[in-house]
């Protein structure tokens, strides 16, 4: 379901962003060993949110020839 993948793709780039502002702010307090933590798990949700994208965006394709026909 398109719905499904794109709700899917959403969490992933939200959990994205939160580790990204949380390891920034580890970075502004000088806590780099942290800030560094947080930058690697937001790496490994951006990966997972751009194959999230990707399967979505697959899915809204099938959904609309299939609606098409």
């Amino acid at each position: 379901m398109p719905k499904t993948a794109h709700t899917k793709a959403a969490e992933s780039h939200e959990a994205a962003a939160k580790s990204h502002r949380t390891a920034a702010e580890h970075h502004d307090k000088g806590d780099h060993a942290k800030g560094e933590e947080h930058s690697k798990s937001a790496h490994g949700h951006s990966e997972t949110a751009h194959k999230a994208s990707s399967d979505a965006h697959g899915k809204s394709g099938e959904h609309a020839k299939s609606k098409a026909k």
